[in-house]
């Protein structure tokens, strides 16, 4: 398995993870913290640790999808050649033959049963 294979799963795993967690919140402010009651009247087991929690965990995944992405394009095998631009090489031509002007169209058709006139 190559290493670009092991970023692809990576970024697929902290992609899902970071889909589960902005789902979990709420755009209000409610989101996970809301369901245990009171939205922030009622402190049940620390709720507001919970927002903060959600709140890091999201920037945390996000920073950390973004290395994984830019991590994998240093992994990508590019078979050993460079990738340079052949447009760029000063001293390389790639001249395509003109067609012969004094050749008129009479002279290169030939019928399609292969006999000539």
């Amino acid at each position: 398995m190559s290493t670009f294979t092991i970023f692809l799963a990576l970024i697929v795993i902290v992609a899902f993870l970071l889909i589960v967690v902005i789902m979990v919140q709420n755009p209000k402010g409610g989101g996970l913290s809301s369901s245990f009651g009171g939205g922030g009247t009622q402190q049940l087991g620390g709720v507001k640790k919970t927002t903060d929690f959600l709140d890091k965990s999201t920037w945390t995944l996000a920073t950390l999808l973004l290395v994984l992405i830019l991590l994998s394009n240093m992994a990508i095998n590019r078979g050993g050649e460079a990738a340079d631009s052949k447009a760029l090489d000063a001293d390389t031509t790639t001249a395509q033959p003109l067609p012969n002007p004094t050749q008129s169209a009479d002279d290169t058709a030939t019928p399609a049963d292969g006999t000539a006139e």
